[in-house]
């Protein structure tokens, strides 16, 4: 009994083959043109994915920001002998007589000490262009046409040290 099973078996298995054999040609043999087209659509479709993923990616850019921070410590230290050991003071009267605010004061002892409108607005956290008006407001008001003629004027003045 179980060798008709088995031969039952093998034989239906071996029909089974064939006839999806004879269905899977047919299907190829008559509709070969639909099969071909459907994979280039699919390789190019899959080219075209690539491509356009490459071509688009986001290349990531590290941006790195340096944060630093300038720290005034008072040292007492002793004074070179011939110079005043009293603090600097600006003159009051000639600052008034003049009009330089005194953002203008503080910008142009930045100048003083040779920072440029890049740093200087870096520092005060304010725009270059900021920075470029306030400039020449006291350009104007200590009648300087350049940064050097301003910061002489303003230490002959007494504005800066």
């Amino acid at each position: 009994m179980r060798r008709h099973v088995l031969i039952f078996g093998l034989v239906g298995g071996l029909l089974f083959a064939a006839l999806q054999y004879t269905e899977y040609r047919f299907i190829v043999i008559e509709h070969s043109i639909e099969l071909y087209g459907a994979l280039v659509a699919i390789l190019f479709a899959a080219f075209g994915i690539w491509l356009g993923l490459r071509i688009t990616r986001r290349r990531e850019v590290i941006r790195e920001t340096v944060v630093v921070k300038e720290v005034l410590v008072h040292v007492d230290s002793p004074a070179p002998p011939g110079t005043d050991s009293a603090p600097f003071a600006p003159n009051a009267a000639r600052q008034q007589t003049l009009g330089i605010t005194a953002r203008e004061l503080e910008i142009l002892s930045l100048v003083a000490r040779g920072l440029s409108n890049r740093e200087i607005a870096a520092q005060l956290f304010v725009s270059e262009n900021t920075v470029k008006t306030h400039c020449a407001r006291a350009f104007d008001k200590l009648g300087a046409k350049r940064r050097t003629q301003a910061v002489q004027l303003g230490k002959e003045l007494g504005l800066i040290k």
